[in-house]
């Protein structure tokens, strides 16, 4: 199966086929998952954040429901820090999705309830990074996401 080669470097995957889908192992989960095009972002994400940024895999959650306001969400990956705390939140899109103002708002709106301390949004060609500044409530765009210490 061709997908769409994305703006991380190279990974492997493990994929099986049956019923004429294709599906991914996720090594978060540790179970195969149905091969979507927001799905194979996700999956370079999860890589990305372990092997180039050293984040333990122990800390990532991915696909949980948070509530907001009464009404179920479904977030895509958190990195939590050793005492429970968030520090990140990530939201992946599919490759064909463009990165707009209402994306970051989802985003923030999901924030609202977790306070992550870093946001990133990722459709696989573009990455934003962002630091959140509770005190001023705002936030400020970084180059990349500090890698785990």
């Amino acid at each position: 199966m061709q997908m769409q080669k994305l703006n991380f470097p190279a990974y492997q995957f493990r994929f099986k086929s049956s019923e004429n889908k294709v599906s991914i192992f996720d090594r978060i989960r540790k179970k195969f998952i149905i091969l979507t095009p927001e799905e194979w972002v996700r999956q370079h994400t999860i890589h990305y954040l372990i092997e180039e940024k050293k984040y333990p895999e122990s800390l990532i959650n991915v696909e949980k429901l948070v509530k907001l306001n009464e009404l179920d969400k479904r977030y895509d990956i958190i990195i939590f820090k050793p005492d429970g705390d968030i520090h990140l939140i990530v939201e992946c899109k599919s490759h064909s999705v463009k990165i707009t103002q209402e994306v970051f708002d989802q985003i923030a709106r999901y924030n609202l309830a977790l306070n992550a301390e870093f946001l990133m949004i990722t459709n696989g060609f573009n990455h934003y990074y962002c630091q959140m500044d509770y005190i001023d409530q705002q936030y400020s765009f970084l180059k990349d996401i500090p890698n785990y210490k």
